[in-house]
């Protein structure tokens, strides 16, 4: 039998492309979407919330139940809800640590079992490039991405022994969905208002002229043939360049090179 894949969050941007690229390489895919009985695509997909611990249980024993294993998930589904830390909701906060981390923890947590008795397993985490900056009005969902980052650095070490692989992807500009899902918090009067505007239109600029998705496909294909990953992957082309910066340059000095991104 192929390797068996589950991939989160497949509706659209990079899931839909990993999971249109592993199946057509003959992988049985399983992709997942909150909308799954609205979705028409050539690999299966299954209805699931992923911030529903007891659906997502259900739904990978099932696939367990049917074909025996899961070799390989891909946890991708996500979302950002922007806006200055001072004013934000923290239900807003909780909502997107429920989604970008809490709720992949879980499958992780329900999937590793049955790797463990196969003594083998791949997980692959989808995070951001925004992993590793305290971006300007994304910093609710820079620090999700950076303790989703850091927590596959902490399985790796638990996992070794059972030849289970933690992967870190932290793609950069990318032309997906995710600017016209994002939830955008802020009123006109706040004093933060027109530097949150400014950030806001540049960072959508910079997404609908982004790079195209299918290269984060094209590595996850990589990855999933290559004998020892690496841990941490950080692809999108000029921003992430930056990053090898920060532990070169003054944290000030840094600062003003990502704000200027912004102006």
């Amino acid at each position: 039998m192929s390797k068996v894949i589950l991939i989160t969050g497949t509706s659209s941007g990079f899931g839909k492309s990993i999971a249109e690229k592993l199946h057509s390489q003959g992988y049985t895919v399983i992709g997942t979407s909150r909308n799954a009985d609205k979705i028409n695509s050539a690999f299966k997909t299954m209805k699931l919330d992923i911030n529903n611990y007891e659906m997502s249980k259900n739904l990978i024993d099932n696939i367990i139940n049917l074909y025996g294993k899961i070799d390989i998930l891909i946890n991708n589904a996500g979302i950002n809800i922007t806006g200055p830390i001072e004013t934000a909701n923290m239900s807003d906060i909780k909502k997107v640590f429920d989604t970008n981390f809490f709720s992949h923890v879980n499958m992780i947590q329900k999937v590793l079992p049955n790797m463990r008795s196969n003594n083998k397993g791949l997980i692959i985490n989808i995070t951001s490039i925004a992993g590793y900056l305290g971006l300007p009005y994304w910093g609710t969902y820079c620090a999700s991405k950076s303790s989703f980052n850091i927590i596959a650095e902490s399985l790796n070490i638990e996992l070794k022994k059972y030849n289970v692989d933690v992967v870190n992807i932290s793609p950069g500009d990318y032309k997906t969905e995710i600017s016209l899902n994002r939830v955008d918090r802020l009123e006109s009067a706040s004093p933060y208002y027109n530097e949150y505007k400014n950030v806001i239109n540049s960072v959508n600029s910079k997404m609908k002229h982004g790079r195209d998705p299918n290269e984060v496909a094209e590595l996850v294909s990589k990855i999933i043939n290559e004998k020892n990953p690496k841990i941490n992957y950080l692809v999108g082309g000029f921003l992430e360049k930056k990053i090898t910066l920060k532990s070169l340059l003054s944290d000030k000095i840094f600062q003003k090179i990502i704000m200027k991104l912004y102006n």
